[in-house]
């Protein structure tokens, strides 16, 4: 299957389908849609997609902002459950501990829809991206234009969650496995962090005089080690790679300062939440999942990126 080629994927829905399970969706066509930090950029992109299309589509939305707080979350959903909803849109803080709402959830008959942010258990419905390709590009990239014995940093996001996880083994089955000349310097979890990249970065460059290329899981951290690294004169020449295509993320690599991003198409993620939200509320379930392919952006095809 060939991921590079844009369109949605609908994939048969599995121990996690809902359809097959005997959801037809809860008794309100109100949907909630539940957002882990509404500070998140790219995240943001998503619910706005989303907002748009259901305004379009005459869908009833309320949005909450769990503000990166695994427990406000955990509260939101549980009164969002005894008052009925239609369907709930989860971008989940913790995919472990939202487990039980989830289940919860799938007791009272009202489906749960993931976008972007995976979950631990629970019977759920997603509109996501397969992270170990967008970790396979990052590989590929950095296979194919990091000199000889090359010394690199890797800085994961959220070690907890599968997409974090996923885009590393992608990376590292294509490039630290075919490449073995490259060195890893250190691979530290920085939370999806701009600010903990940075400060690690910092770190990194007292410890290591040569560090040719930096992989990031995600725009925000490659965007925190481009800071760091051209405060400190050391930029120029250095790869920096990271994930999701955000605006900034495409304006460091039209600079120059990175020199790639992958795109995750938000758009496409927010749009696919409602298409499956909406198949509930109309009384014909979706069979499956919906997957959105990434795209490889550098600065040979940032028309792409538009």
């Amino acid at each position: 299957m060939n991921l590079r080629k844009w369109g949605l994927l609908l994939l048969p829905a599995a121990c996690f389908g809902l359809a097959g399970c005997g959801l037809t969706g809860g008794s309100s066509d109100r949907v909630i849609y539940a957002n882990y930090d509404d500070r998140d950029g790219f995240c943001a992109q998503i619910k706005d997609a989303f907002a748009v299309k259901a305004k379009a589509d005459g869908i009833e939305v309320e949005f909450l902002d769990a503000k990166n707080d695994g427990n406000m979350q955990i509260d939101q959903l549980n009164e969002a459950i005894g008052k009925g909803a239609g369907a709930i849109i989860l971008l989940a803080v913790d995919g472990s501990s939202i487990v039980k709402t989830i289940e919860k959830a799938n007791d009272a008959g009202i489906p749960i829809i993931t976008v972007n942010r995976s979950v631990g258990g629970g019977k759920v419905l997603r509109a996501y991206s397969d992270d170990v390709e967008a970790g396979r590009m990052q590989g590929e990239y950095m296979a194919a234009n990091l000199p000889p014995n090359a010394k690199i940093v890797y800085l994961q996001g959220d070690g907890t969650q599968d997409s974090a996880v996923g885009r590393w083994e992608g990376f590292k089955a294509a490039c630290l496995d075919k490449r073995p000349d490259i060195q890893l310097l250190s691979f530290v979890d920085a939370g999806w962090s701009k600010a903990e990249a940075l400060k690690t970065m910092m770190l990194w460059m007292n410890m290591f005089p040569e560090i040719n290329g930096v992989v990031a899981g995600n725009d925000e951290m490659a965007l925190g080690a481009v800071a760091a690294l051209k405060g400190a004169g050391r930029l120029e020449g250095c790869l920096i790679s990271g994930v999701d295509a955000t605006s900034a993320g495409l304006a460091a690599v039209e600079a120059g300062e990175m020199s790639q991003t992958i795109k995750q198409d938000a758009k496409a993620q927010g749009e696919s939440a409602l298409t499956l939200a909406e198949g509930f509320l109309k009384g014909n379930p979706p069979s499956g999942d919906l997957a959105i392919p990434f795209t490889s952006i550098t600065a040979e095809n940032l028309a792409q990126a538009k």
